[in-house]
């Protein structure tokens, strides 16, 4: 490797000082309060209910080799859980004022905030894999296809990864986590519900077609679908990488501001 090639690497590598260290306090912490083990019930009972639940789900009523009644609710299940976990990350350093001390610290700006959301995407992810069970009983069941539950639990993560970087957004803009609680919420049920065909009907008949065609493609729940059929679209994962970084971007500009100010 050339010398300027190794000064590039790291000055790269700089960029993220602290991100291990910010991941571990971060995803320890969670469990080190019962606010972690909380949600890990909240998440699982909500999500078994629903599946399960002859008024929702009909998972055991239907008797099929599929998780399509799981990943169905997850969208709108993740809507409340996920802005809880990200609501505290940024609003309760901002309150108790140690954004302040953050920032004087050895660590970047950039490893501080990856670490942060790597540690609650983490968190989200653990608790999806407690959702095994129901793929055992999936497979007890008959032959289920296990590229679309495996393109399930992938979209599952990537979801939760959107919404925890759009979460914590909100987090980082505000002292109160209840408001960046529900500033998250709503935001996240608008990249939702775009997607509606009643939204894009309304959207055609005032704007157009291309406009709706436009504001459809950025339908989380479209995406989600598409992925959760087995269908690994090059679109759809790019939409997940793209969307989700630049609501982390967005996030780092705010504390940028904070920091200078």
């Amino acid at each position: 490797m050339s010398p300027s090639n190794t000064i590039v690497t790291r000055k790269a590598v700089g960029r993220f000082t602290g991100l291990k260290a910010v991941f571990q306090r971060e995803f320890k912490g969670y469990f080190s309060s019962p606010l972690g083990y909380i949600f890990v019930v909240i998440f699982l009972v909500g999500s078994g209910w629903l599946t399960l639940s002859r008024d929702h789900g009909r998972f055991l009523e239907l008797r099929e080799a599929s998780l399509a009644p799981f990943f169905q609710y997850i969208p709108w299940l993740f809507v409340v859980l996920v802005p809880a976990v990200a609501m505290r990350l940024w609003s309760e350093e901002r309150k108790s004022g140690t954004v302040e001390l953050l920032f004087t610290l050895p660590v970047t700006l950039e490893g501080t905030y990856l670490g942060k959301f790597l540690a609650g995407w983490s968190f989200l992810g653990f608790s999806l894999l407690l959702t095994a069970p129901l793929v055992f009983q999936v497979a007890r069941l008959g032959d289920p296809d296990w590229g679309v539950i495996l393109a399930g639990y992938l979209a599952s993560l990537l979801l939760a990864g959107c919404y925890l970087a759009i979460g914590m957004l909100f987090s980082a803009m505000t002292k109160n986590q209840v408001v960046a609680f529900v500033l998250a919420v709503s935001a996240i049920i608008v990249f939702l519900i775009v997607g509606l065909p009643q939204t894009i009907d309304q959207i055609g008949s005032v704007l157009g077609g291309y406009p709706a065609q436009v504001v459809s493609s950025l339908s989380i729940a479209d995406h989600f679908a598409t992925l959760t059929r087995g269908l690994i679209e090059a679109g759809s994962l790019a939409f997940f990488v793209i969307f989700t970084a630049g609501w982390l971007y967005c996030g780092m500009l705010v504390l940028e501001r904070t920091k200078a100010s």
